[in-house]
C-alpha cells in the first residue's frame, strides 16, 4: 500500500551521508536523485523514502505524530540501525526492546529530528 514516504530536511548534504550509512544496513541505496529529492530503496517495487527539500521553499518541520517504520528480519537488526542512526548524530527515543507481544523495537530521529522506529515481529 505504501508507495514511499517524503522527509524534508533543511540539510540536505547531512541528511544523504546519514541516510547513505544507515540505509547500507538495510540494503537500499540512492534509486533517484534531482535537486530536491533523492529516493533510497531495494528496488522501485518496494516501499521506500524520500529525503526532500520542501517544495514550497519554506523551512523543514518536524510532523508530531509522524513516524517511519523500518522493518527488520531480527532483534539483531533492530540494534544495528539504531546504533548506526546514534553513531550517525541521530537521537535516541527508545533503547532496543520488547514493546508487547512479539514486537521488538526501537526508536530514534534523525538530524532533522523525524521520528523512526526500527522493528522486527516474533
Amino acid at each position: 500500500m505504501i508507495g514511499y514516504t517524503t522527509l524534508g530536511t533543511n540539510r540536505m548534504p547531512e541528511a544523504l551521508a546519514f541516510y547513505d550509512a544507515l540505509f547500507a544496513l538495510r540494503g537500499a541505496s540512492r534509486l533517484m536523485e534531482l535537486d530536491t529529492f533523492v529516493l533510497y530503496g531495494a528496488s522501485m517495487e518496494e516501499p521506500c523514502v524520500a529525503v526532500v527539500r520542501p517544495y514550497d521553499g519554506n523551512d523543514a518541520s518536524v510532523g508530531n505524530g509522524v513516524m517511519v517504520a523500518l522493518r527488520t528480519d531480527s532483534q539483531d537488526e533492530v540494534g544495528a540501525l539504531y546504533t548506526k542512526a546514534l553513531e550517525l548524530g541521530g537521537s535516541d527515543e527508545g533503547e532496543p526492546g520488547p514493546r508487547g507481544d512479539g514486537f521488538y523495537a526501537a526508536y530514534f530521529r534523525d538530524l532533522d529530528g523525524n521520528k523512526f522506529c526500527t522493528f522486527c515481529l516474533g
